[in-house]
């Protein structure tokens, strides 16, 4: 009976972890509420529409970086966006070929052919999965929110920085139609929502262009557009170790990068919508979206910070009913529709681009106000994380070291609180007879390492007590100091007692302790 019970009680709370996650991660409105309501699948369907819009330069850039013809970027952006719309865990974030994929990716094409460069695709997607499994989505609890809000700042900066090369050298009838697309951007909200307003301004620009015949760099102009649709490659490289050797670095780079950037934007999502999103599922997601993305001949890619801005703060978009129709207009507008799509001057998307940028960027942030009462490690890990991100134009690089930062500056702030303080205490009424040391704080590497200059060794008494009720041993570089402590305490005749150790603490000390060598 007992079993039973235990097994039923285990049982219970297992229903009710499934049940909570399902409620957690539950979509808010649902696709079926969406499919309902023709106000929520209008919003979502022009929401798509001006994604697809806003994909089509920037893949045929990215195509451009990682060495291969355009239409790579764009078949890749277009099967990824589908893919991701069923497989991801963020509703409304749109997955695209992207530009920090490209950059890690870029020397395989043109040194080993493009057989080699699917085939690394391919892989990165595998090395997805295979991290999705090993629980890599966990790891976002470890990155401060000051980490976080750098990384935000530094992918508008680096947003906002794209769109330079169509501002400079460029005929200047382009200066004031940037200007009306913003103007349009910020005013046409004011009137109504119901039209998503970076699909006015691009229209609205659009006609201005061609009814007056104004000769200014158009979509067309970035590449040719593809006539066809995709069709299946699989790579012919010989399936050996020493092709694995070549093209491993490359998709293990290219599988962390793209992670780390769909991850930190899942969890921007998450704030701006106030919804929780599945991580682990959104891991292996962006796996299998690369894996399709090669097998088409697609470069591969990521979620992509300014879409996806696009897609949820500008449009409003919230279902993945607007990220898959994203990846179906993205292929209507490049084959069908490719002639109309090239007239579309360029104008018009930086107008919308920057004003994304200007939109993601946490002004808040910088405030006077919020840098005052902010601690200055804070603000430190915010400015190196931006810092890195836009020196490296990698966000892999930008975050890691903002972490690192973040950690070495606690692990110092930790260190300092550690407190040793020290009383002589009369036994059997002998006065002075013990000398007893009560110890508060953290005790880990950064603290332990200067713990035993804090005893006065030549000058204790016989019988030395250490009270640790008020502090907590973390590892081994701490058990290594306290015995190094009583080391140097026999060689002055002295004995050690240590006590007030709590569990853990007691039984790390007690698993390590003279286990480790060298205590001097």
């Amino acid at each position: 009976m007992e079993t039973a019970d235990r097994a039923g009680h285990y049982s219970g709370r297992v229903n009710r972890s499934v049940t909570d996650d399902r409620v957690r991660y539950r979509a808010d409105p649902s696709v079926l509420t969406a499919l309902r309501s023709p106000r929520l699948l209008t919003r979502e369907a022009l929401a798509g529409l001006v994604v697809a819009l806003a994909l089509i330069p920037e893949a045929i850039a990215f195509s451009v970086i990682a060495g291969v013809d355009p239409k790579v970027g764009l078949f890749s952006s277009f099967i990824m966006a589908i893919t991701i719309a069923f497989v991801g865990g963020r509703p409304a974030m749109v997955t695209a070929a992207t530009g920090a994929v490209a950059l890690v990716i870029a020397p395989v094409a043109p040194t080993y052919g493009m057989d080699m460069f699917i085939a690394t695709v391919i892989l990165a997607g595998v090395f997805q999965i295979v991290l999705a499994a090993c629980g890599v989505a966990k790891l976002m609890r470890f990155i401060p929110r000051s980490v976080m809000v750098g990384f935000v700042n530094a992918l508008a900066i680096l947003v906002f920085m794209s769109q330079l090369p169509h501002l400079i050298g460029v005929p200047w009838l382009v200066y004031p139609l940037v200007v009306l697309g913003i103007a349009i951007l910020v005013v046409f909200p004011r009137i109504t929502k119901v039209v998503p307003a970076p699909l006015i301004a691009v229209i609205a620009v659009t006609v201005v262009v061609v009814s007056a015949r104004i000769a200014v760099p158009t979509v067309g102009d970035q590449g040719e557009l593809p006539r066809s649709l995709p069709e299946l490659f699989i790579p012919d490289v010989p399936l050996t170790w020493e092709t694995f050797t070549i093209i491993a670095p490359f998709a293990c780079a290219m599988a962390l990068v793209g992670l780390m950037e769909s991850l930190m934007t899942a969890k921007l999502v998450d704030e701006i919508t106030d919804t929780h999103s599945n991580k682990t599922r959104e891991s292996w997601g962006q796996g299998v979206a690369n894996m399709m993305s090669g097998i088409f001949g697609g470069m591969g890619g990521c979620a992509v910070i300014g879409q996806t801005m696009i897609n949820v703060k500008a449009s409003g978009a919230r279902t993945r009913i607007s990220t898959f129709l994203a990846g179906v207009f993205l292929l209507v507008l490049i084959v069908a529709l490719g002639d109309i799509v090239a007239l579309i001057p360029m104008a018009a998307l930086v107008a919308v681009m920057i004003m994304v940028s200007i939109g993601a960027f946490d002004w808040h942030s910088i405030a006077p106000a919020t840098l005052r009462r902010l601690p200055r490690s804070e603000t430190l890990v915010m400015v190196a994380t931006v810092a890195l991100v836009v020196a490296t134009h990698n966000l892999a690089i930008g975050v890691i070291g903002g972490v690192l930062i973040a950690s070495v500056l606690f692990a110092r702030r930790v260190a300092r609180v550690v407190d040793v303080r020290r009383e002589l205490r009369d036994e059997h009424g002998v006065a002075g007879a013990i000398a007893h040391y009560t110890v508060t704080g953290e005790l880990f590497f950064a603290s332990s390492n200067d713990l035993t200059t804090l005893f006065e060794y030549h000058s204790d008494p016989p019988r030395v007590v250490i009270d640790l009720t008020a502090a907590h041993v973390w590892d081994a570089s701490t058990v290594a100091a306290l015995d190094a402590i009583e080391t140097k305490y026999a060689q002055y005749g002295a004995a050690v007692e240590f006590v007030g150790m709590n569990p853990d603490s007691r039984t790390m000390h007690e698993r390590l302790t003279g286990e480790l060598g060298g205590s001097v």
